[in-house]
């Protein structure tokens, strides 16, 4: 009966948002490794150091480390970050920061890595596919991602990073040989077909835009499985709540935001909800 109980409080408090903090491991010790969809630019409040990395304190990594009542917490994440910033330094427009990696200890427990988008630049393709007017007068994006031999761009790209994904885990595993380890996907940065005008990306490009960020997560998972670690997908419960939703409903802003967040990129609810996502799996595997 004890047990139903505390099951029963687990789940209430995972529905409010908050993890139980008797479900946490004891003295866990968290580090946050990743790029802007875990920093938080712009997401008040922003906060040092490393303020060029436009990091928020009410990111999901900070949230996460909240709910579980961590005993020790690292928040590494920085805006524009790729897979070589885990090894080596990152220039911001406001100073050099350390290598994410660096972070880890032999005594770290849990990491979360949201990374990747970058090396194959995700967020500048979605930019590029902005399209003030529509078809005849303006083009479409989608097709212009095809190189001589007739492959898409953003999937060669993508099945580059798999090996890297593999290395990055492992390198992680040997620097922090006791922690558990989640790789983190991204949300839903389009709906099927749309909703121009209110974001203008046409109806073709937003299926694609749709179409490579799936085939991304799908390899994040995959590579994720392979190297033996967790994946966490934020892709599927973000469903609804993409930039064409309205205010106070989407967690991601379009690409002028109606709150403090940059453009195609989480706000402060999306963050919110991210760590409850985050937290339930991290919870969930730990039982």
């Amino acid at each position: 009966m004890l047990r139903r109980t505390t099951v029963a409080l687990a789940a209430a408090l995972l529905l409010a948002g908050l993890a139980p903090p008797a479900h946490a491991q004891q003295g866990e010790s968290y580090v946050a490794l990743g790029d802007s969809a875990a920093a938080g630019p712009l997401v008040p409040d922003q906060v040092l150091p490393d303020l060029g990395c436009l990091r928020s304190d009410r990111n999901y990594p900070h949230l996460t480390a909240r709910a579980l009542g961590v005993a020790s917490f690292r928040d590494v994440t920085c805006s524009g970050a790729k897979t070589r910033h885990m090894y080596q330094p990152q220039e911001t427009e406001l100073g050099s920061v350390p290598p994410q990696l660096d972070a880890l200890r032999p005594d770290t427990t849990l990491v979360t890595v949201h990374i990747g988008a970058n090396d194959v630049g995700l967020t500048g393709f979605i930019e590029d596919c902005l399209n003030l007017l529509p078809p005849p007068v303006g083009d479409a994006c989608y097709n212009d991602y095809t190189d001589e031999n007739g492959q898409d761009t953003w999937r060669v790209k993508t099945e580059a990073l798999r090996p890297t994904l593999v290395t990055l885990a492992g390198d992680i595993r040997a620097r922090s040989p006791q922690a558990r380890i989640f790789l983190v996907g991204y949300a839903t940065y389009a709906r099927p077909d749309g909703c121009y005008p209110r974001v203008p990306i046409i109806r073709q490009d937003a299926n694609y835009i749709r179409a490579t960020l799936m085939y991304f997560n799908r390899m994040l998972a995959e590579q994720a499985a392979a190297a033996g670690i967790g994946f966490i997908d934020l892709q599927t419960p973000s469903a609804g709540h993409d930039p064409c939703a309205s205010p106070g409903v989407r967690w991601i802003e379009p690409y002028i935001p109606a709150s403090p967040a940059a453009p195609f990129h989480p706000n402060a609810l999306g963050m919110r909800n991210f760590a409850t996502i985050v937290t339930g799996a991290v919870t969930a595997a730990a039982r």
